[in-house]
C-alpha cells in the first residue's frame, strides 16, 4: 500500500515545480527571471568546477568557476584564468554554450523555462516578454521567441562560414577551423568577448578577414533584438521603423563613430599602441576599438598601455553599451537618448520630448534616470570596494568595475590579479549588469504600489 506513492514522487515532484514556476511567472515574472538566470549560473559553475573540464585534470577554484560562469552566461569575457590554457575542450564546450544562452536574455529564458515546465505563458509571463522584445500583441510572443533563436543561429552560423575558411587558410586543420569559426561567432554576435586563442585576436591584429566579420557581428548583436526584428520585417526603410529602432541605430552609429575619431586620436601617437603603425592600420584599430566599447570585448592593443585620456573614453563608452533587449550590456543606448532629448527639451523650454514626430512619456524618462543612476551607484560602489581589497590605482579598478558592469570584457588584467573576495564583487557587477537594473528593481519589490491619493506640488530649488 505504501508502494504507489514512492514509485510516484518524480511525478509530484514535477508537479511541484510547475506549480511554483507558475505561481512566480504570475506574481513577479521578472523574479522568475532573476531565479533562472541565478540557476543557470550556478549549474554552468558546478559543470566548470568538474576535473574534465580543465586541461590538467584537476578541479577549477570555486571562485574560478563561478566567475568563468558568470562571465559566460551574462557574455562579459572578463576571465581569472586563461580559456586557452586552462580548459580543456569540454570546459571550452561549456563556455560556449553558456555564451549561447545567456545572449538569448534573461526575460526569454524565463519565458522559455516558464513554457517549459508549465507548457504555457500566462498573462503576466506574456506581457514581461512582450516588453522584452516589443512585441506588438501578446499572441505574438510565442513567435518571437522562436524568431529569437532562430535569428541568433543563422546569424552565428553565417558569421561561422565566413570565418572558418580563413582559419584554413591560416594553416589549421578542418575541425580547428571549425571549432574557432564557431567560437568566434557565438562569442562576437554575443558581445562574449572570450577567445580560444592564448593571445586573443592580437595575431589578426591587419586581418580584415577576421576582424570585420568580428565588428559585424558584434555590431549587430549589440543592436538587440527588438531593432532586428523590426530590420527582418521593414528593411531599411526608415520611416517604417519603429522609435526604439530609430533611437539605438542611429545613436550607435554616433557612438561608433565619435569613438573611433576620439580613440585614434588620443592615441595616434602612442609608440605603445598605434603610434608605430601605418594608416590603414592606425584607422583599423581604431573602428575595431570602438566596435569593442559597445560591449564586445577583443582588444588588439594592451589596456594598460593607453594614454589616462583614452581610458577614460572607453570606460563612458562601455557605460552606454548596446541596445536594449540585446547581447550587450551597460545603460544602453536609448537610455542615452532619452537623457540627451530630455536636456534638449528643457533647453528650449519644451514641456513635451519629442523626436521624429512622437511624445517620449514622462515615465520613461523616469526609468532612464533610474537606470542610470543605480548604474552610477552600483560601479561606485565597487570601485570602493576593489579599491580596498586590491590596492591597485584608480584608473585600473574604475576600468575593469565598468567592464564587468557593462559586460564588455576589456581588462586590464586586473580580474586576474584579484583575491577570490574581489572575483566575487566582479561576480556581482557581471550578474547585475546582465540583468540590467530595472529587471532587478522589479524583481525585488513585494508588490506594485497603487497610488490613490496625490499630495500638494511644490518645486525645490534645482541647480
Amino acid at each position: 500500500m505504501q508502494a504507489a506513492p514512492a514509485r510516484n514522487w518524480p511525478l509530484a515532484v514535477v508537479v511541484t515545480v510547475r506549480d511554483f514556476v507558475d505561481r512566480v511567472a504570475n506574481s513577479s515574472p521578472a523574479r522568475l527571471a532573476l531565479i533562472v538566470f541565478a540557476l543557470v549560473i550556478m549549474v554552468f559553475t558546478l559543470v566548470l568546477s568538474l576535473p574534465a573540464a580543465s586541461r590538467d585534470g584537476h578541479a577549477t577554484a570555486f571562485h574560478d568557476a563561478l566567475f568563468t560562469a558568470v562571465s559566460a552566461v551574462c557574455v562579459t569575457g572578463l576571465t581569472t584564468v586563461s580559456t586557452a590554457l586552462h580548459w580543456s575542450f569540454f570546459g571550452q564546450l561549456v563556455i560556449l554554450i553558456g555564451i549561447f544562452v545567456g545572449g538569448l536574455g534573461i526575460l526569454t529564458l524565463a519565458s522559455l523555462m516558464s513554457l517549459m515546465v508549465s507548457k504555457r505563458l500566462g498573462v503576466r509571463g506574456k506581457l514581461i516578454a512582450q516588453e522584452a522584445m516589443n512585441a506588438g500583441r501578446l499572441g505574438e510572443v510565442g513567435t518571437l521567441l522562436r524568431i529569437v533563436i532562430s535569428t541568433s543561429v543563422a546569424i552565428e552560423a553565417a558569421l561561422a562560414l565566413v570565418l572558418a575558411p580563413r582559419f584554413l587558410v591560416l594553416g589549421e586543420t578542418l575541425p580547428q577551423a571549425i571549432w574557432h569559426a564557431a567560437f568566434y561567432s557565438i562569442s562576437a554576435f554575443n558581445n562574449a568577448g572570450f577567445t580560444p586563442h592564448s593571445d586573443g585576436v592580437v595575431p589578426y591584429e591587419s586581418d580584415l578577414w577576421i576582424l570585420v566579420p568580428l565588428m559585424v557581428g558584434g555590431f549587430i548583436g549589440s543592436l538587440g533584438f527588438p531593432v532586428l526584428m523590426v530590420l527582418l520585417a521593414s528593411g531599411f526603410r526608415f520611416r517604417k521603423w519603429t522609435l526604439h529602432a530609430k533611437l539605438t541605430i542611429q545613436v550607435s552609429l554616433i557612438l561608433l563613430a565619435a569613438g573611433a575619431v576620439l580613440w585614434g586620436a588620443m592615441e595616434w601617437t602612442n609608440p605603445a599602441t598605434i603610434g608605430h603603425m601605418s594608416l590603414g592600420d592606425k584607422i583599423t584599430h581604431s573602428i575595431f576599438a570602438s566596435v569593442m566599447t559597445r560591449s564586445l570585448g577583443f582588444n588588439l592593443v594592451d589596456m594598460n598601455s593607453m594614454h589616462s585620456s583614452t581610458m577614460l573614453l572607453t570606460d563612458a563608452l562601455m557605460f552606454v553599451g548596446g541596445g536594449s533587449a540585446s547581447t550587450a550590456g551597460g545603460i544602453k543606448v536609448t537610455t542615452l537618448a532619452v537623457m540627451f532629448l530630455a536636456i534638449v527639451a528643457e533647453a528650449r523650454g519644451d514641456n513635451d520630448v519629442k523626436i521624429y514626430g512622437r511624445t517620449i512619456p514622462q515615465g520613461t524618462m523616469r526609468v532612464a534616470i533610474s537606470v542610470i543612476m543605480m548604474g552610477a551607484t552600483l560601479v561606485m560602489i565597487a570601485c570602493g570596494l576593489l579599491l580596498a581589497i586590491s590596492g591597485q590605482s584608480l584608473d585600473r579598478v574604475l576600468f575593469e568595475t565598468i567592464s564587468a558592469f557593462a559586460t564588455v570584457g576589456l581588462s586590464t588584467g586586473l580580474s586576474a590579479e584579484l583575491p577570490p573576495a574581489g572575483v566575487y564583487v566582479l561576480c556581482a557587477m557581471m550578474f547585475f549588469g546582465r540583468v540590467g537594473s530595472i529587471t532587478l528593481a522589479a524583481a525585488l519589490a513585494l508588490r506594485q504600489r497603487r497610488q490613490l491619493y496625490h499630495y500638494p506640488e511644490e518645486r525645490p530649488i534645482i541647480g
